[in-house]
Parts: C-alpha cells; structure tokens; sequence
C-alpha cells in the first residue's frame, strides 16, 4: 500500500512537466541534484519508522554535492514535538549514486531516478540489529510540494 501512494505522488509531481526521455536511472549527475528540493512523500516496509516521531521521519531541504563526491541532506525532523535542523553527509561508494551513512544503524543510499528538474527519488536501506528495513522517499523541485503539507509542518523552525 505504501508504494502504491509513493507511486501516486510520483504520478502527481511528474505530472506537471514530465518528460519521459529525461528521466536518469544510472550515470548521475550529482551536481544536477544540488539545490532545494521538498518532500512530497516516503513509504517504507515499516510504517512506524516513517510515521509521526519515527525515526527513520525526515523533510527534506536541500541537497548539495560535495567536491569529495559526498552529498550533504539538509533534513528537518520532529524531536520531542520540535522541528530541529540536521545537516548529514553521506560518503560516495564505488558505485555511481550510492552512498553510506552512519544513523540509527547502518545505512545505504541510492539515487533512484531522478529527471533533474521536477523530482528524484532515494532509497534507503537501514539495518539495526540485524533487521533491514527499506524506506523510498520522493522529492519535488517545484515549490508546489509544499502544498501537501508535508513541508508547511515542519517549516516554522
């Protein structure tokens, strides 16, 4: 169910200006990826750590590509009923558009798709005590995103 509304909101958002041989699956641009982008939804195989005070339950703000070939997530989350301000780098693997980051266990980041002017998409994969869990998260370039709600909540701070 849950991918099913993450494939809605991707049908949505890249239904403003979608153009189909745009979309990037592999040999990323990570500078193109660079800028301010808001979250329009996420959907995971477990809910709770997505869901209000999870803590896998991030906003994204802006992206930026590292001279090391690292990205640097600025995410708002709720800690404690405050939205708090993280930035996080994540370090560059040999693999084009994955990456590593040390958070509530191990994780790997991929660059899923991305079309560099409407939306892209990660994949997270978390493990934490020997259980895995995956999150996909879509994102929007175009302010309109905020109009689902996702961004106004959090956007006070």
């Amino acid at each position: 169910m849950a991918l099913l509304l993450l494939s809605l909101g991707l049908s949505l958002v890249s239904a403003q200006e979608l153009n189909p041989r745009a979309i990037v699956r592999k040999n990323y641009n990570m500078a193109k990826v660079s800028g301010v982008w808001y979250s329009v939804s996420m959907a995971s195989d477990d809910m709770k750590r997505i869901e209000e005070n999870g803590d896998l339950r991030v906003f994204i703000r802006k992206i930026e590509s590292l001279k090391d070939g690292g990205l640097k997530f600025h995410f708002y989350f709720m800690v404690q009923g405050e939205c708090v301000q993280v930035a996080v780098v994540c370090d560059r693997t040999d693999k084009d558009g994955e990456y590593t980051i040390s958070y509530e266990g191990d994780n790997k980041v991929w660059l899923s798709e991305t079309d560099y002017t409407l939306y892209v998409t990660f994949h997270l994969r978390n493990t934490r005590n020997g259980t895995e869990t995956n999150v996909l998260a879509l994102y929007d370039l175009k302010k309109s995103a905020e109009s689902t709600g996702w961004v106004l909540r959090t956007s006070s701070a």
